[in-house]
């Protein structure tokens, strides 16, 4: 079998760098932790842009950084879109993946999405109707049924981070053995408090329909503001008796003391901006949804 090519197409639009040389750099850098070569073309124009994204569509999936509210046309997913700064999340059929508001860092981030989507590529379920009610499904080599990994991406509950935080991981536990479910849920900024811890709920409830996984073995993983989650969702499904519930829970450098990170203004203020509140305002939401507070989380049996 040939391996599929290891070369990314990287679209810059007219002016959307002030230096040339740092992101040739930072690329350079991605490319090579990867064992990846790049072409990246940096468009004069609007028709020097457009004849750029045509020719790297034909190549398959390409990075394109089109700047702040410009759009472009891709085949349906046929892109990894780029914004350095905040903005809307581009819903189009074009953009597979858009990263936005992480900075120039996020052209790495960008060749990492490539290169686990081209080489280790998932499946996406949905497990509700709004675009980020979604999961990435990957499943061994073998006959199932097999063990699950829940994960739970962080990055203090803010819209810019997303799911591709934990493609890593996934790769690399799927590979030993694991079924694993990469979460994508509503964040806050874009939604409520509530919603967020709803959607992990559901998401996990969801590993149910997938027949090459054993919901008995199942453990729910979350990193960061992501750990916080997934500690609540398996003390809720402890105590709600749902009908799939983790067998072990893992926090990777959870927040797990909302009311400790909050003091502290971890985050640059990131627990109050997603509860709504800071503690005094609101003690019965940091108390419910602190997994300190919630020990034991009455998951062993």
């Amino acid at each position: 079998m040939t391996e599929p090519a290891r070369r990314v197409d990287i679209v810059f639009a007219p002016g959307v760098v002030a230096h040339r040389g740092t992101a040739e750099e930072l690329v350079g850098r991605a490319l090579d932790a990867r064992g990846l070569t790049g072409e990246l073309t940096f468009a004069a124009d609007t028709a020097g842009l457009e004849r750029a994204v045509r020719s790297a569509a034909r190549r398959g999936e390409f990075v394109v950084v089109p700047g702040a509210g410009a759009s472009f046309t891709a085949p349906a997913g046929g892109a990894i879109r780029v914004d350095f700064g905040e903005c809307e999340a581009d819903r189009s059929a074009g953009a597979r993946v858009h990263i936005r508001g992480r900075g120039l860092d996020g052209l790495r981030y960008a060749v990492d999405s490539w290169y686990h989507h081209r080489f280790h590529p998932g499946r996406i379920v949905r497990y509700g109707d709004h675009p980020d009610q979604r999961v990435e499904l990957r499943i061994p080599d073998g006959d199932g049924p097999f063990p699950v990994v829940v994960l739970i991406h962080g990055g203090f509950w803010r819209p810019r981070w997303e799911s591709d935080l934990m493609d890593a991981l996934a790769v690399d536990l799927t590979a030993r053995g694991y079924v694993t479910w990469n979460v994508e849920y509503r964040r806050g900024g874009e939604t409520r408090w509530a919603a967020m811890a709803s959607d992990v709920a559901d998401a996990a409830q969801a590993v149910a329909t997938v027949p090459s996984a054993d919901p008995e073995r199942l453990v729910i993983l979350g990193h960061s503001a992501g750990a916080q989650l997934a500690l609540r969702a398996a003390a809720d499904a402890a105590a709600e008796e749902a009908a799939v519930r983790p067998a072990l829970a893992v926090s990777l450098a959870g927040v797990l003391n909302l009311r400790f990170a909050g003091e502290r203004h971890l985050g640059e203020g990131a627990v109050a901006d997603a509860v709504g509140s800071d503690w005094a305002g609101d003690r019965a939401t940091y108390e419910r949804s602190s997994p300190i507070a919630r020990l034991p989380l009455g998951i062993l049996s």
